[in-house]
């Protein structure tokens, strides 16, 4: 086993050490699925959405908030406290390079939201009849890169404020309106066209965009593309340009 399988690893085992954080990017989106699902109305299909029902619009706007989750609160969290507490100065005199435990964390989080996003979809179609999504490669290739981008912000994050602290009360001032343009506390479908404009330029709601598009089987609008692209290349490199190691 090589040493950036290791630290992958570790990471999975320190992240089950911390219940809380397990449980809300894994386990609540799912809770979230189930108490929606469980309102009546909500399973009636609606005029309002061509025919769809809430719950089927809300199986989508729960893989933001696993993204969401792990992107804006957890990864840039713990990439703080690591560079607050010295442990990536450590790193840097061991064959286990500073870059590779940033790489380790990545990785963990991706496959966090993953299996969260599969458990998810799973719960909507066998509990509340949700279609699973019509292009699932498609589907899929449109998670990721909305994934992408929302952890491209997490990271830059992580390299600009000076502990971990800072990071998760940032990360959770962005939490909230991001969610708001991604349709958890109305979905996007009820907003007015200007809030639909201005979401489509932020990682989540393009990505909700995008997300929802392939699962209904069309392609995703090519400015919700553009979007997510530009963020994991602007945040990404900024990041990498700006990152502390101590």
């Amino acid at each position: 086993m090589n040493v950036f399988v290791k630290m992958v690893s570790s990471e999975l085992k320190l992240s089950l050490r911390e219940p809380l954080l397990l449980f809300f990017s894994f386990a609540f989106p799912t809770i979230l699925i189930v108490i929606l699902g469980s309102i009546p109305s909500f399973r009636e299909p609606s005029e309002e959405y061509g025919g769809l029902r809430t719950i089927d619009l809300y199986v989508p706007i729960a893989l933001a908030l696993i993204q969401a989750m792990l992107g804006l609160q957890s990864t840039p969290q713990v990439l703080a406290t690591y560079r607050e507490k010295g442990i990536l100065r450590r790193l840097a005199t061991t064959p286990a390079h500073p870059m590779a435990l940033l790489g380790a964390q990545l990785v963990m989080s991706l496959l966090t939201a993953v299996a969260s996003a599969a458990l998810v979809l799973i719960v909507g179609r066998f509990a509340f009849d949700v279609p699973f999504p019509r292009y699932f490669l498609l589907f899929t290739l449109c998670f990721m890169l909305s994934a992408a981008a929302v952890f491209s912000v997490g990271i830059f994050l992580a390299a600009v404020v000076p502990s971990g602290k800072a990071a998760a009360g940032i990360g959770g001032l962005l939490f909230f309106p991001l969610m708001f343009f991604a349709g958890l506390w109305v979905p996007r479908q009820n907003l007015p066209d200007v809030l639909n404009r201005i979401g489509d330029f932020t990682p989540l709601g393009a990505g909700q965009r995008a997300i929802q598009e392939a699962a209904a089987g069309t392609w995703p609008a090519a400015i919700a593309v553009a979007v997510l692209v530009g963020y994991v290349v602007v945040f990404g490199l900024a990041a990498a340009k700006l990152f502390r190691w101590e």
